[in-house]
């Protein structure tokens, strides 16, 4: 393939994974779609009615990288003396190189090895030493933004049982340690152990026993943030300022029941360890987070809890994933959310989350929650509202003229594309939330004068809305921003549009039932991992919690998110092991997942669809029937990887702990299959059929019992995501189930480098960087898309650089080095060792516009030793883009897509 010219000078902007105006809890319509003869019932677009992508490239930074070196790590055999006498190895062997490297972290209990900063022309010249195993991107894991919703009422420990299994069971979490690994913990926090004096404490404190902070109140690693800061400042203080530790320890096991707003955690009495890897705000990176893993293992975790990940990252390989799986083999239960890329479409879950013995959670609708109200004439009538990130809070009194920007047929409403807005000076303006960002509808609704806007959805379901500026140059929403959900927006607008009305802000607040209550969130990330394993594994109430805050930010809050489903399944582990201190961390999951409840499908609710497996797993938690469930089943979820092979058969072990025999009757339930391209893909009906080896399985008491189940692939949709659930029902009590998922045909099939995302790929090079080549440049930078015959000097600043979008996970990426044929075409490859760039497991692009950048520096391998790679001569040379499907063979041509890039010049006088 040729590259087409392309203009120059497009911006290459920070990876978004979301744009602002997609943010929120999303629920479908009433009515059901029409199918066709294969199941057809839509895409993301249509069901959750998303605004269209935005049509600008944007570009997905690799930052610095993780070196895996080939000795075992202490967790797995190794010890500590021989991963130092190793990593003093490759040091040397980079300083005989000349690599310029920055280390910063070493590694050695969980995973063996160094983060380190430096050029990807470096990492390259490093990658094929003996004593490397694999290196990957350090990625930037982002903090959630600061809550600003009022106290809500927390009816989540209803929805999982824990109500049930503290009041009723007795159990509390007594004796377990839960480590946190987020932005910190309150120290001073009343209902987390603190005195409630706000400043001064430091560890350990009743409650929190154990932790670190690791980079220092100003840290922040966000280099698109006007308060970038990346160096660390670690101390012995792991105190929150940024709020969401706090949030998700208080949901783990806050004990303030006794005080009249206190928060109960699901599980009140454990001790924490608090391992503090943000900032006051912005974004951490994956290489803290290991080190973190790292102190919890050392302090002496039983549980770990980590409301994080790297979006995208769905390779169970990542360090962050096998060093979470080898805390798990250490006996630690290791819990982390499974991501809030949702809204982005499949195969979106993250870091450490898709560890295969990590428990990956996805995140449920809270049943109901309390919000600030404003009321609106004639009658008086109470309106709940939240307010948006990113704008300044909301009155608490005054009578404000309501105006509107359009009616609830809108579909550009207050957007840019749709023409100016009327003068709205002096009014609170009615927006519907859709087509464009947030940020825009508010910015165009102040620059017409309005005094504060009320979006409203355009979906049932409430929504959390941020209008923070997209980026420090632009400038900041200066007017209240709050959000009702879609029926409040309708009756609003036809108030306003019957005559005069007036809203008047209170400083009271209202309860709300949740319309989406017990579905899964609309944030809460797609599976399956790029392994074919399920995930995520089970989920928990994660949208609109409730829960402990920083005394200096009123000591309570709302904040919505998969961060907030983890630490109930964490806190419920602390239950189950209290329960049952025998169970391995293996023996935890099937519990859980035996007695998960799976949900309706979120985008058409009662309509008998059932929500994909590889989006809610096992379904939702229900601790109190793990804790009294005498018989289980293994595994607790089934993998079934392509159908190409043919139908699958997995064998479950029930195994019966109660002092009677159950017979349990075989069923299964389909949930909802996806296919098409990732970023908006189309749902279909389920069809996988399931046979039973017998119909019905007796477990003799004290005994198990084994039956065969096997599993045959729905034929449509090709290329797609389809699961469902083995059901074993008693004739008395609760049923057990067992989740699987599996691919629709060959998995090598998906495309990865095309369809061509963008128009990618494409050659150009790199200008105007604030920082080297290396590290990919963001915000500081451009790209330049180049033709044929581009002349490069092969001196820092001027090196090629091949554009690329990734449709799908990659198990491999490289660049091969090529003379160029008179033609313009690729000739005899450069010698024996002509790949010049190779990354491993690597995730799909974030968007449909989204762009990954390789490198590379003018030289090539040559061999051993320190001049193992040297520079090419000047010449004429064409860059071949390899992508290894995922699970592939790479000597297979049908399981690698490759692009040939225009010729490339190397001129170096």
């Amino acid at each position: 393939m040729r590259a087409a010219t392309r203009r120059a000078g497009l911006a290459a902007t920070a990876a978004v994974a979301l744009a602002a105006g997609t943010l929120g809890t999303v629920a479908a319509g009433s009515a059901a779609p029409a199918t066709t003869e294969d199941g057809y019932l839509g895409t993301l677009a249509e069901l959750a009615g998303l605004p269209e992508p935005a049509d600008e490239l944007v570009h997905e930074p690799t930052g610095a990288w993780f070196v895996e070196l080939t000795a075992k790590p202490v967790a797995d055999g190794g010890t500590r003396a021989a991963a130092q006498r190793q990593h003093d190895r490759f040091l040397a062997e980079a300083d005989a190189l000349g690599a310029d490297l920055d280390i910063r972290y070493t590694y050695d209990r969980l995973w063996n090895g160094l983060s380190v900063t430096a050029s990807e022309t470096d990492i390259s010249r490093l990658a094929g030493s003996a004593e490397v195993a694999a290196v990957y991107p350090v990625v930037a894991v982002d903090a959630p933004d600061p809550a600003t919703t009022e106290p809500a009422m927390d009816s989540a420990l209803g929805m999982t049982g824990a109500d049930i299994a503290q009041s009723e069971l007795g159990f509390t979490g007594d004796g377990l340690k839960v480590g946190i690994i987020d932005t910190g913990i309150d120290l001073d926090h009343p209902d987390l152990g603190g005195d409630g004096t706000p400043g001064g404490t430091a560890l350990p404190t009743e409650r929190v026993v154990a932790g670190y902070d690791f980079v220092g109140d100003d840290y922040n690693a966000d280099d698109t943030s006007a308060a970038y800061q990346p160096v660390a400042h670690p101390d012995d203080n792991p105190d929150d300022c940024n709020g969401h530790g706090s949030h998700v320890a208080g949901i783990v096991g806050a004990d303030g029941d006794s005080a009249a707003d206190g928060v109960l955690g699901v599980a009140p009495d454990v001790e924490f360890g608090a391992y503090r890897v943000f900032g006051c705000g912005g974004s951490t990176t994956s290489d803290i987070i290991l080190a973190a893993l790292e102190r919890a293992h050392a302090d002496g975790m039983d549980v770990v809890n980590m409301s994080l990940g790297a979006g995208f990252i769905t390779w169970p390989e990542y360090p962050t994933a096998t060093a979470s799986d080898a805390l798990v083999d250490e006996g630690v239960v290791v819990v982390a959310s499974i991501g809030n890329n949702g809204t982005a479409g499949t195969w979106s879950a993250g870091a450490p989350g898709v560890g295969e013995k990590v428990i990956g959670v996805a995140s449920f609708d809270n049943t109901e929650y309390d919000a600030r109200m404003f009321t609106v004439t004639p009658d008086g009538r109470e309106f709940g509202y939240g307010e948006a990130a990113g704008a300044p809070s909301a009155p608490t009194s005054g009578d404000v003229p309501m105006s509107r920007t359009g009616t609830p047929n809108a579909t550009q409403d207050a957007c840019t594309a749709a023409g100016p807005l009327p003068d709205l000076t002096g009014t609170v303006a009615l927006v519907k939330r859709g087509f464009c960002p947030f940020y825009e509808k508010a910015r165009n609704a102040q620059n017409a004068g309005a005094a504060a806007v009320v979006l409203y959805n355009n979906v049932p379901g409430a929504f959390s809305p941020t209008v923070a500026p997209p980026s420090p140059a632009d400038p900041p929403v200066t007017i209240p921003v709050v959000a009702v959900p879609q029926a409040d927006g309708v009756e609003l607008n036809n108030r306003i549009a019957a005559g005069p009305t007036t809203l008047t802000w209170t400083d009271e607040t209202t309860t709300i039932e949740n319309t989406t209550a017990g579905l899964i969130s609309s944030f809460s990330s797609y599976g399956m991992a790029a392994d074919l394993t399920l995930k995520p594994d089970l989920g928990a109430p994660g949208g609109l919690i409730r829960s402990t805050y920083p005394l200096e930010e009123d000591g309570y809050a709302v904040v919505s998110g998969t961060s907030m489903s983890s630490p109930h399944v964490a806190g419920a582990v602390a239950l189950l092991l209290q329960a049952h201190p025998s169970l391995s961390p293996g023996e935890v999951r099937d519990a859980l997942q035996n007695s998960a409840d799976p949900a309706d499908w979120s985008l058409l609710p009662d309509a008998g669809y059932v929500e994909p497996a590889h989006r809610q797993g096992a379904g939702m938690l229900d601790i109190d029937d793990a804790i009294l469930a005498t018989t289980t089943v293994a595994p607790g979820k089934l993998s079934l990887g392509e159908s190409e092979a043919g139908p699958s058969t997995q064998t479950l072990t029930l195994t019966n702990e109660g002092d009677a025999p159950v017979t349990y009757e075989l069923s299964h339930i389909d949930g909802i299959t996806t296919a098409g391209a990732p970023n908006n893909p189309s749902f279909f009906e389920g069809g996988a059929t399931v046979a039973f080896s017998a119909p019905s399985v007796t477990v003799p008491a004290g005994g198990s019992a084994t039956v065969d189940v096997t599993v045959t692939a729905p034929a449509e949709p090709a290329l797609g995501q389809y699961g469902g659930w083995v059901v074993l029902t008693p004739a008395e009590g609760q049923p057990l189930r067992v989740p699987f998922a599996g691919f629709v045909g060959d998995y090598q099939q998906l495309p990865i480098l095309t369809p061509a995302g963008a128009g990618l790929p494409e050659l150009g090079d790199v200008t105007a960087c604030q920082r080297y080549i290396g590290v990919n440049c963001t915000m500081g930078g451009q790209f330049r898309l180049l033709p044929d015959g581009a002349t490069f000097t092969m001196t820092e600043g001027d090196y090629p650089v091949v554009i690329a979008h990734l449709e799908h996970a990659a198990q491999n990426v490289s660049l091969q080095l090529f003379h160029a044929k008179a033609d313009g075409t690729a000739g005899r490859p450069y010698g024996r060792l002509n790949t010049v760039l190779s990354e491993d497991f690597v995730g799909r692009s974030s968007a449909a516009t989204a762009f990954n950048a390789y490198t590379w520096d003018g030289t090539r391998p040559r061999g051993s030793g320190a001049d193992r790679r040297v520079p090419v001569p000047d010449g004429r040379y064409v860059l071949r883009l390899t992508a290894t499907k995922p699970l592939g063979d790479p000597a297979d041509p049908a399981h690698v897509e490759t692009w040939d890039s225009p010729v490339i010049v190397v001129d170096r006088n």
